[in-house]
């Protein structure tokens, strides 16, 4: 039975692999990319050879090179470009006439200088004209893409809107359940990015299992630390999108993020990590914001401080571990 047509804004490995998601679930989908000359090669080649090469689209899954031509005909959009991208989507998405317009955020990181969670973003484009929700998850796309076992987070602060998203999605495969912290989901999603990277440089450095689980376990306390001062629920960083992301993206070396780390930690420089990387890092803009918002609540994040230090060349990988190491002894729960 087809359903309804469904707009997914960004055409790299995670916009993809959700299109792909959405297609085998019979949605008609209309997948959209800034990149004219990729977009028409999706077209071409009906699949995405750059990030997805072996994953042929289904029929219902349309490349298209016009967002605003899209708008006329669909009232749902999943919007995954990188945080830098976001408001030029929404910008797109403001000209238009529409007025009940259902939002899925894919985008996992924190845009830059103005310290807004990418739902409020959307709320200063759009305001009343649309509902939004956000996805988060351990999910590397190419997995999602195969088909392999899957659950994500879907939040909303209007229930209804996470539930319709939900069902969109969900799948023998694909599992989603709905959450109503949309801070918290979003915090999480973000700042592991951040956390990945320093794992990341702790193994490039050869500082083995131990100092990972460390990391993982006190840069849980970071997250949970923000999203609560942000007014995210502390039981959310329990979840799929706060444990259950860091634990994927700090130890598997599919993670973006992970893989800067491990660079830099054997000493390449971050600009020659990133080229050979390929991909946008959400996580060396998320650090810098991050900071701010630390800052802005009188919050102590000190793997967030020595990743973001670290990424801004103002000290070295092994400077960053030994100051961390070198801090006073206190209580674990403080």
């Amino acid at each position: 039975m087809t359903k309804t047509p469904v707009l997914v804004a960004g055409a790299g490995s995670w916009g993809t692999a959700l299109a792909i998601v959405l297609a085998r679930n019979n949605h008609p989908v209309f997948l959209w990319g800034h990149n004219l000359s990729h977009i028409q090669q999706l077209q071409q080649l009906r699949c995405n050879n750059r990030y997805l090469p072996d994953i042929t689209f289904p029929e219902n899954l349309e490349p298209v090179d016009d967002l605003q031509s899209q708008l006329n005909k669909i009232r749902d959009i999943v919007i995954a470009v990188p945080c830098s991208g976001l408001r030029d989507v929404l910008n797109i998405l403001a000209g238009s006439n529409k007025s009940d317009l259902k939002i899925c955020l894919a985008c996992k990181g924190l845009a830059s200088g103005i310290q807004l969670l990418n739902h409020q973003i959307v709320s200063e484009y759009l305001g009343s004209k649309a509902t939004t929700a956000v996805l988060s998850g351990p999910s590397f796309a190419a997995e999602v893409a195969h088909g392999l076992p899957t659950a994500v987070t879907i939040a909303s602060n209007i229930k209804t809107t996470a539930e319709y998203f939900a069902k969109c999605f969900h799948n023998e495969v694909f599992r989603t359940y709905t959450h109503d912290d949309i801070i918290g989901v979003q915090i999480g999603g973000a700042i592991k990015n951040v956390m990945a990277i320093a794992a990341g440089i702790a193994d490039g450095l050869g500082f083995g299992a131990n100092t990972r689980a460390a990391l993982i376990t006190r840069g849980l306390v970071e997250i949970i630390r923000l999203g609560v001062a942000l007014g995210g629920r502390q039981e959310t960083f329990m979840g799929l999108a706060g444990l259950g992301d860091l634990v994927l993206t700090c130890t598997d070396n599919r993670s973006r993020n992970r893989r800067l780390g491990l660079a830099m930690g054997k000493g390449t420089s971050l600009d020659v990590a990133s080229r050979q990387i390929g991909q946008v890092i959400e996580g060396v803009r998320t650090a810098s914001e991050a900071m701010k918002l630390a800052a802005k609540y009188n919050i102590e994040m000190p793997i967030s401080e020595q990743v973001y230090k670290v990424l801004s060349g103002q000290i070295t990988p092994r400077d960053a571990v030994q100051a961390l190491l070198s801090r006073e002894p206190k209580e674990e729960m403080d």
